[in-house]
């Protein structure tokens, strides 16, 4: 493949990341409102704000946690296995996904309680993981946003013995238009269809949905508890007073 047809293909990759970021802009505009609003209620009320993703999707979960610029209170709901492609082999984590009762198990032993709020990440949405995780969290009391790809729902079928999807046990769903397969391109040369941008568009609609919380505190007249960076000066004295205002809301320092 010549130098020429791989800048071709970068620029296609970017072109494709760049219409998703603009359909999520436009079409999730009002969802993206609504869950920054759900997430300024719960700052103000005194609820604690989770986030949890399996595999891939972990990244964009662990985005918005301990994050410079991001809220402070925004704690990483783990389920040992699946937090990434750390366990070995890598395969394990995508089986554990599939496994019924381990959703439970794990809110169970957490803090998450009534009146908080539980973010929900899976593409697909239709493994036993993010599904059990979104019941139970309901049923708790909490309220739940997933971010996933409607889509899905339409072209496959569900892993839970529900026959149902993350979609259809959440509050409010964010909808990120990744196509089934996650793969923006495909060349005549390559065999299998490549080029991810789940990542891309999920952390985007996740930091917009921040950032609105954010403004949406400041305008009722709540400082929003955000964290700065420590390689800013000042910053690591900035959130020291973060972490001793909101301690006993943030985990991830214990």
């Amino acid at each position: 493949m010549s130098a020429t047809s791989e800048t071709k293909l970068a620029e296609q990759y970017f072109d494709a990341a760049i219409d998703l970021l603009k359909r999520a802009r436009e079409e999730e505009a009002g969802n993206i409102g609504r869950a920054g609003a759900l997430i300024a209620d719960t700052v103000q009320a005194g609820g604690r704000l989770f986030s949890f993703g399996a595999g891939h999707s972990s990244l964009a979960a662990q985005d918005v946690v301990y994050r410079a610029g991001g809220l402070a209170l925004m704690n990483l709901l783990a389920v040992p296995g699946v937090v990434g492609v750390d366990v070995m082999p890598a395969t394990l984590g995508s089986a554990l996904e599939r496994v019924d009762g381990l959703a439970g198990a794990v809110l169970d032993s957490s803090p998450a309680k009534s009146g908080d709020i539980l973010v929900i990440i899976s593409l697909s949405g239709r493994n036993a993981l993010p599904v059990e995780m979104a019941i139970n969290a309901r049923a708790l009391g909490l309220t739940v946003i997933g971010v996933t790809s409607v889509v899905y729902a339409e072209d496959t079928g569900s892993r839970h013995a529900s026959g149902t999807f993350l979609k259809d046990h959440c509050d409010l769903v964010l909808d990120s238009k990744i196509g089934v397969g996650d793969a923006e391109l495909s060349v005549d040369s390559i065999d299998a269809p490549f080029a991810p941008a789940s990542t891309v568009v999920t952390s985007a609609l996740l930091q917009a949905v921040m950032a609105t919380a954010a403004g949406e505190l400041a305008e009722r007249g709540v400082e929003p508890p955000l964290l700065r960076s420590g390689n800013v000066d000042g910053g690591h004295e900035w959130n020291g007073k973060v972490f001793e205002e909101y301690g006993d809301r943030i985990f991830y320092r214990r």
